[in-house]
């Protein structure tokens, strides 16, 4: 079974030299700890920065250098920082490669729901939207079930949806998931975790062909 930092350490597998990626808050801002050495990648978050390293080491914060989740970030040569019209313009005109996501719930047609709980005040949507409605390479990162052990990977979403239809794949932290026209497609599974036991973990129809391989890190 991973842990938040094995699911970003898988995640970064599936990042490609030259991509330019946008980094949800939560589990993906972890990815930019473990992207190869040998690639280059231009990670992006929707307020307004293009070029973000990894996390600073304790001591070597800047309160002035932050994500879109207000934590404090590194830069890497030659970042640049913007207004919101022009991040969101990379982001509408679809000039990010991969968006890698958290969320509550995902469904076997690709419905995500990351964005508000009914009855929990929330200021809004926010940048989730437009990277949902524009991005066509999503990955989601996210934890199998819930707290109280209930699955996260739904035939249908019952949270209020972010986007429909456009999540291709789930990294969690039991499994490797591609989002397919039939259900969910298994295709690795994390050290230790049997078959059966994600089987047990997930109400969508999920969809077992052959063996199916440990992950890789």
């Amino acid at each position: 079974m991973l842990d938040k930092n094995g699911i970003a350490k898988r995640i970064a597998k599936e990042v490609k030299d030259g991509y330019y990626v946008n980094l949800g808050i939560g589990i993906p801002t972890l990815v930019a700890n473990f992207v190869r050495d040998d690639i280059n990648v231009e990670f992006q978050s929707e307020n307004g920065v293009l070029g973000m390293g990894p996390f600073p080491f304790e001591g070597e914060e800047d309160a002035d250098i932050i994500n879109a989740g207000k934590q404090t970030i590194t830069t890497l040569n030659g970042a640049s920082f913007f207004d919101s019209a022009t991040s969101f313009g990379m982001i509408r005109g679809k000039h990010v490669d991969l968006t890698i996501l958290g969320a509550m719930e995902v469904s076997e047609t690709g419905d995500i729901a990351n964005w508000k709980i009914p009855g929990k005040m929330v200021k809004g949507m926010g940048g989730a939207m437009d990277l949902v409605a524009s991005a066509e390479n999503i990955i989601v990162a996210m934890m199998h079930t819930n707290r109280a052990g209930e699955s996260k990977l739904l035939k249908k979403c019952s949270l209020p949806l972010t986007g429909v239809g456009c999540v291709t794949k789930i990294v969690t932290n039991l499994a490797v998931i591609e989002v397919t026209p039939k259900g969910f497609k298994l295709l690795e599974r994390a050290p230790g975790v049997s078959v059966d036991k994600i089987k047990e973990a997930t109400v969508g129809t999920l969809i077992v062909d052959g063996d199916v391989p440990e992950m890789n890190l």
